[in-house]
Order: structure tokens, then C-alpha cells, then sequence
């Protein structure tokens, strides 16, 4: 059973499609800066994080003293 250049013609659209995926991620810019907006980008998560996190103890102690 021959497949004739049917896997040759799969693997070349492969290869273009996984360098067309690769194109877009790169990221522009003075890599100091980039790192300096990552930063500040995860700080802000972090810390919306722990707000959440704190909210939830405050609502379990909350729970907690309704129930005695």
C-alpha cells in the first residue's frame, strides 16, 4: 500500500503551519522593558490573589463565629 507523496505533502504543511505558529509569538521590543511589564503584570496577579485568598479566611472566620 503505497501512500505516494501523500506523507510528504502532510509533513510540508505541517512545517509551514507549525513556523507560522512560531512567527506570532515572538515578542517585540527592548527585552529590559518586556521583563519590567512581565513583572509588574504577575505582581498584580499575585497580589489579586492573596486579596482573594484573604476575602475566603475572612469569610470562614466569619462562619465560624456565626456558629457558636
Amino acid at each position: 500500500m503505497a501512500r505516494g507523496n501523500q506523507r510528504d505533502l502532510a509533513r510540508a504543511k505541517n512545517l509551514k503551519k507549525q513556523q507560522e505558529a512560531g512567527k506570532g509569538s515572538k515578542k517585540q521590543g527592548d527585552p529590559k522593558k518586556r521583563m519590567e511589564s512581565d513583572a509588574d503584570i504577575l505582581r498584580q496577579k499575585q497580589a489579586a490573589a492573596d486579596a482573594r485568598k484573604a476575602a475566603e479566611q475572612l469569610e470562614k472566620l466569619k462562619e465560624a463565629k456565626a456558629r457558636r
